[in-house]
């Protein structure tokens, strides 16, 4: 029966309908389905919300309001949790995905595509020293005028979560957009964006081999992005290191244990490293800059290392929003870290 309800789920079609009020209207075809269900991102993790079927086998559910902003969700089908079939905007996953709806604003967002200069990003493959010779992609955003500039550029290293990809920050984050607009607003300097995958061991891997993850990707990250990058683009040694969740841990593990090579961290709604006292022997960046929203499931792990730190006297700023573990978060977070690198 499963099989057969996956398979007209296929050929059917879904909408997202988006009330003035910011209501949020989610239909899906699946006339033979026995229970369907809706997940969004803003929704606390293994809730789900009811969806009525109609006459025409057209599952609905309405949401929200919900603030100006682009969210992630899902459908869940007889007990699968499926993409939206029919929408293009897509969330890319280590493993499953999941759908993007926009809640437009009446006003510019950070993380909007305006009318401004825009810059460029490109997939770089390489074969990994590091991960075996693996062949591994680096997505990199060069800033507006690169192309035309002989100028050398200052390069952020910026890294996703747990079961993202290397695209997650600009397919999902618009970290480009974010950057576009703040340097045609004056507000940040050009700089060049860097964002590897971060799962070095496989994703879903055991855990003994999972606890190795952060290390060997320390290890990817110097022998073969950097000199990659230092290799291909024109680039300064004024380097910063940031990331979320899974990658804020790795921005800080990386980050507290080679403060020569970064002026700036930043870490959002981060995993933070269990040995997080241990990393900090050595003397941090210039800017040591961390958030994570009220609503978070680490909110406090957060909380404990600002203790950590305070308690050692190690110069940094820590931001509490509201918010739990989503992108919805993290691009502000970003809007508002990359305005300080580079000063």
């Amino acid at each position: 029966m499963l099989k057969n309800t996956l398979f007209l789920i296929a050929l059917t079609a879904a909408a997202q309908e988006i009330h003035p009020d910011r209501r949020v209207t989610f239909s899906l075809e699946a006339p033979q389905a026995k229970e369907v269900s809706f997940f969004g991102d803003w929704m606390k993790a293994g809730a789900k919300e009811p969806m009525t079927k109609d006459a025409k086998g057209v599952w609905r559910v309405t949401v929200g309001p919900l603030e100006p902003n682009i969210y992630i969700y899902s459908f869940t089908v007889d007990g699968v949790t499926i993409a939206d079939p029919v929408n293009p905007r897509m969330k890319l996953r280590a493993r499953t995905s999941a759908s993007l709806v926009e809640v437009p604003a009446d006003t510019e967002l950070p993380w909007q595509a305006r009318d401004v200069p825009h810059g460029a990003v490109e997939i770089n493959w390489q074969h990994a020293k590091a991960i075996g010779g693996e062949a591994r992609a680096f997505w990199v955003y060069t800033p507006p005028g690169y192309a035309q500039s002989k100028k050398k550029y200052p390069v952020l290293y910026l890294f996703h979560g747990s079961n993202d990809t290397a695209g997650g920050w600009v397919l999902v984050g618009h970290a480009n957009f974010i950057l576009d607009n703040l340097i045609a607003a004056g507000k940040a300097t050009p700089m060049i964006v860097v964002m590897p995958f971060g799962h070095a061991v496989p994703f879903g891997s055991p855990r003994e081999v999972q606890a190795k993850n952060v290390t060997v990707f320390e290890d990817y990250i110097l022998r073969d992005v950097m000199p990659a990058v230092e290799g291909k683009y024109r680039v300064t040694k004024d380097r910063a290191i940031a990331g979320l969740s899974m990658g804020g841990g790795q921005s800080i593990h990386i980050g507290l244990r080679h403060p020569e090579m970064f002026s700036a961290l930043g870490a959002f709604s981060a995993a933070v490293p269990e040995n997080a006292g241990a990393l900090l022997n050595a003397a941090p960046p210039k800017l040591f800059w961390f958030a994570c929203g009220r609503q978070d499931f680490l909110l406090d792990r957060n909380r404990g290392f600002d203790k950590l730190l305070t308690e050692r006297k190690v110069k940094h700023v820590y931001r509490e929003t509201e918010g739990p573990h989503t992108y919805s978060v993290w691009r502000q977070y970003l809007a508002e870290f990359v305005p300080l690198l580079f000063r």
